[in-house]
């Protein structure tokens, strides 16, 4: 039971007629709206579940870009239908927006369940680590010849110009978030990145602003390659299709996490704070993990494949892994004179088509 529950719970009973106002007070009637950049079938599971053990709070579950979001959060910060939490992919934006405000300091009590990266401030919290890599077509090439480090993709795409124009796809760092997020990661992480950059360009690649469309073009065969694509997003794609392969990197491979925060100024905060310690949560994280393909954030929710739980960040990439780690550290690349050089190298070397 919460602390606001235990504060009106004996005077409800001493007064029946002040239980009413009492239960609307504290948040578990009515509405908690989540701004969230998580399709809503990774997420049905998780929403059916909090509202079963919350039956008088329903979600409203408003699904955006991530770049949609942020602008969403910064331009309608003080409306009443505001957000009560946010959820988004794109890292650094939310640690940008908890940076600049809009999230409320609030210490659940999965907390300390949660690697200590995953929690910044007690206001921004790690929902789930996802590893990062690339959805191919079996036809491209046999699976020994498939690149398997960032510097040998350059390579075989200039090498596959003509057979890979426009059939190629990543996203456009311009208007996605998560996009730019994970080019500015492969920056810092790969010192050769920007030939990789030059060769998406000289292939024509197909920019996307979120990766369902990617994986639906790749899977209905007008791509045959789609980089930068979450993990928890394409391996249940893959597992349906076994005329595609799942990649990740043996130089390094990008994991992610979604972050989720309460907003400042929630119409509902104390729902806003139910459904955050749902989603944190072992139901709440083993609902993810089972219906949505995401690797739970907390060691004692795993579920085991045969559970119908995801195959482990361990085994799928093993010491490859390079997380992206929660903090001001995210900060750094969204400096308006980077952010604009970065994406103006970007169009450069994709306009040298």
């Amino acid at each position: 039971m919460t602390a606001a529950a235990a504060a009106w719970l004996p005077a409800a009973v001493a007064l029946p007629a002040l239980h009413a106002r009492a239960a609307a007070d504290d948040g578990r009637t009515g509405r908690v709206r989540v701004f969230a950049t998580t399709d809503r079938p990774h997420v049905q599971a998780l929403l059916d579940d909090f509202e079963r053990a919350h039956p008088r709070l329903a979600v409203q579950y408003d699904e955006l870009n991530s770049a949609e979001l942020f602008d969403r959060v910064v331009s309608g910060a003080q409306a009443p239908d505001g957000p009560d939490v946010v959820w988004s992919s794109a890292m650094d934006l939310q640690i940008k927006l908890v940076n600049d405000g809009h999230a409320a300091r609030y210490v659940s009590p999965h907390a300390d369940r949660l690697p200590r990266w995953a929690v910044w401030k007690h206001e921004a919290y790690g929902t789930g680590p996802e590893p990062v890599g690339m959805v191919v077509r079996r036809e491209l090439a046999p699976p020994a010849a498939l690149p398997r480090t960032h510097a040998a993709l350059a390579g075989f795409l200039n090498a596959h110009v003509e057979r890979l124009r426009g059939r190629v796809l990543t996203y456009d760092i311009a208007r996605a978030g998560l996009g730019y997020l994970l080019a500015a990661q492969d920056l810092l992480a790969h010192a050769g990145h920007w030939a990789l950059v030059r060769a998406l360009g000289r292939v024509g690649a197909g920019q996307h602003a979120e990766t369902r469309s990617m994986l639906e073009r790749v899977a209905d065969g007008r791509a045959l390659l789609a980089y930068n694509v979450l993990g928890s997003y394409a391996e249940p794609l893959v597992s349906r299709h076994p005329e595609l392969a799942m990649v990740y990197f043996d130089d390094y491979t990008l994991v992610a996490t979604r972050v989720a925060f309460v907003a400042r100024r929630a119409p509902n905060p104390q729902g806003a704070r139910l459904w955050l310690d749902y989603l944190l949560s072992i139901p709440g994280q083993r609902a993810l993990a089972q219906h949505g393909g995401l690797h739970p954030i907390r060691s004692d929710a795993t579920l085991a494949p045969e559970a119908g739980g995801p195959v482990s960040l361990a085994q799928r990439v093993g010491s490859a892994a390079r997380p992206i780690l929660l903090g001001p550290g995210l900060l750094a690349h969204l400096d308006q004179s980077k952010r604009a050089a970065i994406q103006r190298q970007w169009a450069t070397a994709f306009a040298a088509v």
